[in-house]
């Protein structure tokens, strides 16, 4: 079973900074493609960024610049660091993966959410 967890919401003040965490456990962490989605209240889920199983990566509009999406294969980890946050970013933040193991091929799994609050 693949379980995902992310870690490292909290609160903080405009232009600052903070350093998410997922780990994915239960399937072969190289060979799946990893992403960081957020859901502010009342609108829908969004993509931030995603990493590939081949460290190819993609960013929001949004984010770019300030945040950056990286793994550690070796640690089964998928980090989201984001700087000069704004109250516009403030959002539950997901970990998304995608696996593509050949038992598992296309499977996606998320995390339970941890939430980031920016105070203006």
């Amino acid at each position: 079973q693949v379980q995902v967890v992310e870690s490292g919401g909290g609160l903080v003040q405009a232009g600052g900074s903070l350093r998410l965490s997922c780990v994915a456990s239960g399937s072969i962490f190289s060979i799946m493609d990893m992403g960081w989605y957020r859901q502010a209240p009342g609108k829908q889920r969004e993509l931030v960024a995603t990493v590939t199983r081949g460290g190819s990566t993609k960013y929001a509009d949004s984010v770019k610049g300030r945040f950056t999406i990286s793994r550690d294969n070796a640690k089964n980890t998928v980090y989201l660091q984001m700087n000069s946050l704004e109250p516009e970013d403030t959002a539950v933040y997901y970990c998304n993966a995608e696996d593509w193991s050949p038992t598992r091929v296309g499977m996606n799994y998320w995390g339970k959410g941890t939430l980031v609050t920016v105070s203006s």
